[in-house]
């Protein structure tokens, strides 16, 4: 897998080895990321990913040792080490080596990741009602992209690949629909687009909010609101916004075979001519 990796000062064309048993990342979790993409020679909304960076360290304990804009500097350095038509995911990190329980914020650490990782197929996936949840904001710290959330979400994911699903929808504490396991969920019927109402238990994604802003620059009605089982099965269309691909439409949820519907597929269409001002190289 080629890629490039900023730490410390220096660059690196393989991963580096910057771990060991008495960092506080790693047997305490004090780790913070963000991902970004860069397709084509675009990166989208990069700067709001690397700003968001400093606030799920900030989140954690730890101190930003870097400006954001340093960091998009940094990225874009990166993206332009590596052929133009590559498809990368960019993890900027903030991870803490000090501390016992709490981490030292005067420990803070910054890594940067640039590598290959090629756009999936936007044909759509399936999904499953999962039955881990999403903890609430007073269980766990889900206003920040750590990497300690991460487990629950990747045991969602394996119980539905277990059972023939590409992908897990969560629920919240209250039994309403959170988001997918890796990505925000939206629906639509009647020609309006639904998303779950923030409540703090999951990350309203960045590209979640740029899907919000083209869907109104197209006219179509924006209703973020409680979800429910029930609004998933009797949607038009069921179809996910998030980094790592975007806008993506499910296929099936259960037993329910879906179509790719006409909405996502013209905010995936608008998403990608937005892209084009984000132009690096």
């Amino acid at each position: 897998m080629a890629g490039v990796y900023f730490y410390d000062g220096k660059w690196y064309d393989e991963n580096p080895r910057i771990l060991g048993p008495e960092d506080h990342a790693f047997w305490m979790s004090s780790s913070v990321f963000d991902g970004a993409r860069s397709f084509r020679g675009m990166a989208p909304d990069l700067d709001l990913h690397c700003e968001r960076l400093g606030r799920s360290a900030q989140a954690l304990g730890m101190t930003p040792t870097m400006e954001s804009g340093e960091i998009v500097e940094l990225c874009k350095t990166a993206i332009k080490k590596l052929p133009k038509e590559s498809e990368l995911y960019i993890r900027p990190m903030y991870f803490a080596r000090g501390g016992f329980i709490d981490p030292d914020p005067a420990s803070t650490d910054f890594v940067l990741a640039v590598y290959d990782s090629p756009m999936p197929d936007s044909g759509g996936f399936s999904a499953h009602f999962s039955p881990l949840r999403r903890p609430a904001s007073d269980m766990a710290p889900t206003n920040a992209k750590a990497s300690a959330l991460y487990p629950n979400s990747g045991r969602a994911v394996a119980h539905a690949r277990q059972l023939g699903f590409d992908n897990a929808i969560m629920m919240d504490a209250n039994n309403n629909v959170a988001e997918f396991a890796t990505s925000n969920i939206w629906t639509v019927k009647d020609g309006v687009a639904f998303t779950p109402a923030p409540t703090g238990c999951f990350l309203a994604g960045i590209t979640r909010a740029r899907v919000i802003k083209l869907a109104e620059e197209a006219g179509i009605e924006v209703s973020e609101t409680f979800m429910s089982k029930e609004d998933i099965m009797t949607a038009d269309e069921v179809f996910n916004s998030g980094n790592y691909g975007k806008i993506m439409p499910v296929t099936r949820v259960e037993d329910r075979e879906f179509q790719p519907g006409p909405v996502a597929s013209k905010l995936r269409d608008m998403y990608m001519d937005f892209s084009k001002a984000s132009q690096i190289f």
